[in-house]
């Protein structure tokens, strides 16, 4: 009997030992993210049909997208709260990195908000303006942007607040250590030092870049969240080796202690993602609309920086670039004929690059696929980034 107890006690301490292993909750993460996702979408989906919270389609869109006017929007709120639900179950709540994004996530959220009432409570399809957007942004980026460039290489929140009056009290002269140096992908031990003002500079232009390029990209059933959930995988990898001292020290990455922890909020994003997808597939049932697009694009432009891996960032997320660029070009292009010859032309189709593929004749799904397909293959190159360096 003795025996017994003592093999039930030993069984129930390796238990507990198990869950503080961080592979093990990463995997719970998913796990439950996924099925809160899961759970909670039709309750959501109804209520927010309920309240009239529907898709307010433009005009001047593919007239094949006039369907789906009514269809319920802000559904980033059921990413969120799954998210959030599976972070604090299983993510280390006094790991300074998960509150950082956690914050921005939920800031640029709030604009979301905004946005998306705009466009469903005045029939708006414009929402926020640029300016106010941008400017609300810009607050939330910049924020982040001083924390990170003193917590990346420090072990405490008390820590962080010390080195930044230290900064202060030198005159804005302090150096930063290697951490902090900007290192191409494929190149072992070569790395560009970019101060503090660089690098808050660069953390800026990284995370509000990422959160409207996911914002822009996010215009057909299932393009956006299958792409967020395969980068999410991979910046979770790069976090766990970069989080170990022992994997950092073997593919030659510089350790940040605590980045490991990121792996739990990668996974989330990932559980979540795929629950919402569920829903968004083809036809769509519900939208993300700006509260989730803007949020997650944050949310991993600031995992990317904390782990140190802004170009890995901007390779892995070439679909969501080549969105971007695409508005870019147009606009860019229509202004200067339309100054120069008095008449606007396009380069595009339409803008963003969906459109442009829908226009020529790919269906939907087609193009939808072939961006996943597109990422996954990105992905797949930036993993390659941890071995292949010369």
């Amino acid at each position: 009997m003795l025996l017994a107890l003592a093999q039930w006690l030993q069984s129930d301490i390796s238990y507990l030992h198990i869950i503080n292993y961080l592979t093990f909750r990463a995997l719970m993460a998913t796990i439950t993210a996924l099925f809160t996702g899961l759970l909670c979408g039709p309750g959501i989906i109804q209520k927010l049909a309920a309240l009239n919270i529907g898709q307010a389609v433009r005009r001047n869109g593919p007239q094949t997208h006039l369907i789906k006017s009514g269809t319920p929007t802000m559904g980033g709120v059921l990413i969120l709260m799954s998210i959030a639900v599976s972070i604090l179950l299983w993510g280390d709540l006094t790991n300074r990195f998960i509150w950082i994004v956690m914050l921005v996530m939920f800031s640029f959220s709030v604009i979301g908000v905004s946005d998306d009432y705009r466009k469903i409570i005045y029939k708006d399809t414009r929402g926020l303006s640029l300016r106010e957007k941008y400017f609300w942004q810009s607050i939330i980026g910049l924020f982040a942007a001083v924390y990170l460039a003193f917590s990346v290489f420090e072990a405490n929140n008390i820590r962080v607040f010390d080195l930044l009056m230290a900064w202060v009290r030198s005159g804005f002269a302090i150096s930063f250590p290697a951490q902090a140096d900007l290192a191409p992908p494929f190149f072992g031990g070569i790395s560009y030092p970019l101060g503090v003002w660089g690098f808050i500079a660069f953390t800026y232009f990284v995370i509000v870049g990422s959160s409207n390029a996911v914002n822009l990209t996010d215009g057909l059933d299932g393009l956006v969240i299958m792409p967020i959930v395969l980068v999410a995988s991979v910046l979770g990898i790069f976090a766990y080796v970069i989080g170990s001292s022992i994997y950092a020290k073997y593919f030659l990455f510089p350790h940040i202690p605590g980045a490991g922890e990121l792996l739990i909020f990668c996974a989330a994003i990932g559980g979540a993602g795929l629950a919402f997808l569920w829903y968004n597939t083809y036809p769509a049932q519900i939208f993300m609309g700006d509260v989730g697009a803007l949020a997650l694009g944050g949310a991993l432009g600031t995992i990317a920086v904390i782990v140190r891996q802004e170009i890995v960032l901007l390779i892995v997320c070439g679909v969501f670039v080549a969105e971007t660029i695409s508005v870019m070009l147009q606009v860019t292009w229509f202004h200067y004929t339309k100054h120069r010859y008095g008449e606007g032309r396009r380069i595009f189709k339409m803008a963003p690059l969906h459109h442009h593929f829908e226009l020529s004749g790919w269906k939907e799904t087609q193009v939808v696929v072939r961006f996943w397909i597109i990422t996954l293959m990105l992905c797949l190159l930036g993993l390659s980034t941890l071995k292949i360096r010369y």
